[in-house]
């Protein structure tokens, strides 16, 4: 225990799963101007692909080689809500998804940051993480690039039209996750923050 305790606040910055994070922190500008500039949709695809692979390869080799690092911790939910906030907007640019969608998940993550500063400056670092977050980024991570590929240049015909439809399902069903997700570290966040700072730190 006291073993784990002593990786999790390991200050070192060069290990392989940090570098993992900043190279998954580098697609992203890459995908932005593969989606908004030559719209070439199959190699944005698999920029997001490879930021799905490196985000859980980052994860689990820091898990098995002892080498969690409190930068790790930092980039990897970083690099997270950069690919969901930049796929969210290009997707809103190109008129693939509606505002609200924009709206109500971008909103949820705004909400969750305030509270997790308020909760930085009390000692707390995070927040666990729950099964239905892990869930709902699921979904949306499969939901994403399925409407891209659906309205965009890569399928055509009846292939373009099942990803369209599926898409969506994985939209709707991710979206409402990520908001019952986001009630819930809600509450538990505002439970901690309400806690004495002595007890809560």
């Amino acid at each position: 225990m006291k073993v784990q305790q002593t990786e999790v606040s390991s200050d070192r910055i060069v290990t392989v799963p940090n570098a993992l994070s900043a190279l998954r922190l580098a697609g992203v500008p890459l995908f932005l101007w593969l989606v908004l500039g030559p719209h070439e949709d199959g190699w944005a695809v698999a920029v997001l692909a490879l930021a799905g692979l490196t985000d859980w390869l980052d994860g689990y080799l820091a898990r098995r080689t002892g080498q969690i690092t409190r930068l790790g911790q930092l980039l990897d939910p970083v690099a997270d809500r950069l690919y969901m906030a930049a796929t969210l907007v290009a997707l809103w640019l190109r008129g693939i998804v509606p505002l609200w969608v924009l709206v109500v998940l971008l909103g949820r993550d705004v909400l969750l940051t305030a509270f997790l500063a308020v909760l930085r400056r009390r000692g707390i670092v995070g927040l666990p993480v729950h099964f239905l977050g892990k869930a709902a980024t699921f979904n949306l991570l499969i939901a994403f690039p399925l409407l891209l590929l659906g309205a965009g240049t890569a399928l055509h015909g009846g292939a373009a039209e099942v990803a369209r439809v599926l898409g969506w399902a994985f939209v709707l069903w991710g979206t409402a996750l990520y908001v019952w997700a986001g009630l819930l570290y809600a509450e538990q966040a505002a439970r901690l923050i309400g806690q004495d700072p002595a007890r809560a730190s």
